[in-house]
């Protein structure tokens, strides 16, 4: 990575820090997204066959109040693929839920070792209890572990209330921010040489592109406000 690819991603996540926000309306862009080119993926109504994959997966997915709740689970993920991008989007927890957002997936058929999971988890159920350090919310699921703060409940916000999550990809670096803190800050180029703290093969962690998404497990998880900003390709590397 060349010192200026370094600069413009630290200047464009100082930027999106201060300028981030939730949406004045539901499931619709604000006037600064839609001067800064961002997608909407989720009206409210429906989802979208030209925008998401396969009737299956779609179902799988039902829209209620105006958010997509995981009910049979299975992923759920968009036509287009994406490799560098800013990402959007609000999600509710219930007690003990589990899902994930998938980015650079390679497909409906992936799991989290062929793209990259980002963990979405109700970290303190008692389920949960004994989770390796991986497996908390906003990790890199296998690879990077989120920052946490138990006194903050790792900046969750309680269960049942909107968490604001946006993930930004450029190249090899990977940021998470959950309701205005970076827990994921991480350069993945790192891990062509050594082992990810999982200790497990993940084939598709050095894709450059792929689908984005979520990767549910049946937990009623919504998901409301999606969207995304494609950078290109021509960011400096």
């Amino acid at each position: 990575m060349t010192r200026t690819f370094a600069l413009s991603f630290s200047f464009l996540c100082a930027f999106l820090l201060a300028t981030a926000t939730h949406s004045q309306e539901t499931n619709v862009l604000t006037a600064e997204e839609k001067e800064q080119g961002f997608e909407l993926l989720f009206d409210g109504k429906a989802l979208s066959p030209d925008i998401w994959q396969n009737e299956r997966s779609i179902a799988g997915y039902p829209v209620r109040n105006g958010a997509i709740v995981c009910d049979k689970g299975g992923n759920l993920v968009t036509k287009k693929e994406y490799g560098n991008f800013i990402f959007r989007c609000e999600f509710k927890l219930p007690p003990g839920g589990n899902n994930g957002i998938g980015i650079r997936m390679p497909g409906v058929n992936g799991g989290y070792q062929h793209g990259m999971e980002l963990q979405v988890l109700d970290n303190f159920a008692e389920q949960y209890k004994n989770l390796k350090q991986y497996q908390y919310h906003g990790s890199i699921y296998g690879v990077v572990p989120a920052k946490r703060n138990a006194e903050k409940n790792d900046y969750l916000k309680p269960v049942g209330e909107w968490n604001f999550q946006e993930v930004i990809a450029l190249g090899p670096k990977i940021i998470v921010i959950l309701n205005g803190e970076m827990i994921v800050n991480a350069d993945i180029s790192e891990f062509k040489t050594k082992p990810t703290i999982d200790g497990q093969p993940h084939p598709g962690l050095h894709r450059e592109k792929g689908c984005v998404g979520f990767l549910g497990h049946g937990d009623p998880v919504e998901f409301r406000n999606i969207r995304i900003k494609a950078l290109g390709d021509s960011v400096d590397r």
